[in-house]
């Protein structure tokens, strides 16, 4: 009866607290689109943790941190702990400055696995063991790609579970215009075979596929490097992207620089783009989706991550004035439907009770259902309700990822920082200005070499 009292009055507390400050409908115990069982078990089973505290620190600011601290509310509701969350923009220096103090917060968020392994390795965090690794094998879509994605070594060499994913993006986007698709009597493409096919039959009736840019001024040539990782995912098994972004597999890797050339296929070629290849390189990746909303249109088609509705024209409307589809995998590679992307974790920086039992708490349906109806979240959870999404965008988007067979973070984020940042970046654009491939990713490799 307690708990039971505790989650419908903190139910209620935080409804109206969202309808208050984002226009959403107070949802009563039991009503809206969420997985109310899945709370309430977890409600039943919890122990009374009332006097114990769980703090949690990471990279989120207003708004993100403003929809965690509601769902916190339902965690407080069900255990009577106190759980706190600590945003800062400068996260990823504190966190270690903590940990080594002896100082760290229960929970840390890791805004990419890269320092998260660190940390591991280091011996500041605690493993998240086996049975948590099983669940979400059993329970994320493409499962074991997140068990990989939070597998690292400890201070002894020994690879431990330490990471679980909660909210993640998605890169793996072709964006449109319904209108000009209709107009022009264009399908969607379901194969990567059926994409090549419509670009060349645009290209027929006289017009342009694709808007491409890579100029993002100090990181110019990014856009890029997110075009090659896809084509990777697409043309080999993912055991070949691990090894690439570890530098087992080197640049100058056949497969390697086959996936460069793919790229070419797209980006060099001058009927494919607007304004020409030579245009590639030099137009603003901010820029560069605007001429899918001229008229006639510039081009017919943008791949880019789910951030890019920022950048169109004002007033766009996602889902009627431009919507986006699945960039497709080769239906003769028969390497299922990987997706590219990136995605914060949870990783435990001091343990105790209370602590293991939020990030239990984080097993449930429910609690990425409530992320999903406050928008700005997407969640692998194979057992969500997937009308709980605030919008039918990052439903589409959702689907997707529930789609996968494959989830791999974003490969230059996940390389030292002189090559994913630095030679990565600046090779793709001496690519795209017409350098040869294998000549490229001779001299990425070369800079990767002199850090050892």
């Amino acid at each position: 009866m307690t708990k039971t009292f505790y989650a419908s009055a903190a139910v209620l507390a935080l409804t109206a607290g969202m309808a208050q400050a984002d226009g959403h409908m107070a949802f009563a115990p039991g009503e809206g689109p969420f997985n109310w069982d899945s709370y309430n078990a977890y409600a039943d089973a919890a122990p009374d943790l009332s006097g114990q505290s769980v703090t949690i620190s990471g990279p989120w600011l207003s708004p993100e941190a403003d929809r965690f601290d509601n769902l916190l509310a339902y965690f407080e509701a069900a255990t009577g702990a106190d759980a706190t969350y600590t945003g800062s923009d400068s996260f990823e220096q504190q966190i270690v400055i903590d940990a080594e103090a002896g100082s760290a917060p229960n929970i840390a968020v890791f805004p990419q696995p890269g320092l998260a392994a660190v940390m591991a390795g280091n011996g500041l965090l605690t493993p998240l063991g086996d049975d948590m690794a099983g669940w979400v094998t059993d329970n994320f879509a493409a499962g074991s790609s997140w068990v990989d994605l939070g597998t690292y070594a400890d201070a002894d060499g020994n690879d431990q579970f330490y990471g679980f994913f909660f909210n993640v993006n998605v890169k793996s986007l072709v964006w449109y215009v319904p209108e000009n698709f209709e107009d022009a009597g264009y399908d969607v493409p379901t194969t990567m075979e059926e994409l090549i096919a419509l670009s060349d039959q645009i290209v027929a009736d006289g017009e342009t596929p694709w808007c491409i840019g890579l100029g993002s001024g100090a990181a110019t040539g990014w856009p890029a490097t997110d075009w090659v990782e896809d084509l990777l995912l697409r043309t080999q098994p993912p055991e070949v992207y691990d090894g690439w972004v570890t530098n087992e597999i080197p640049f100058t890797d056949e497969r390697i620089v086959g996936a460069i050339e793919t790229f070419g296929q797209f980006a060099r070629n001058d009927d494919y783009v607007m304004g020409g290849a030579g245009a590639v390189a030099t137009t603003d990746f901010r820029d560069s989706p605007t001429g899918m909303f001229s008229s006639p249109p510039g081009c017919y088609m943008h791949r880019q991550a789910s951030f890019i509705p920022a950048f169109f024209p004002e007033g766009t409307v996602v889902g009627e004035d431009a919507d986006f589809f699945y960039f497709p995998s080769y239906s003769e590679a028969d390497l299922g439907n990987p997706v590219l992307g990136g995605g914060t974790l949870m990783a435990v920086t001091d343990p105790s009770d209370a602590t293991m039992a939020f990030m239990e708490f984080l097993q449930t349906p429910f609690a990425h259902e409530i992320m999903m109806a406050q928008g700005g979240f997407l969640t692998p959870h194979a057992g969500v309700n997937l009308d709980a999404y605030e919008t039918d965008t990052l439903r589409g988007q959702g689907e997707i990822l529930l789609g996968a067979t494959t989830f791999r973070f974003d490969g230059s984020d996940l390389m030292p920082g002189a090559i994913g940042a630095g030679t990565f970046w600046t090779g793709m654009v001496d690519y795209a200005g017409g350098a040869d491939a294998a000549d490229v990713a001779a001299a990425i490799q070369e800079s990767w070499d002199a850090l050892n």
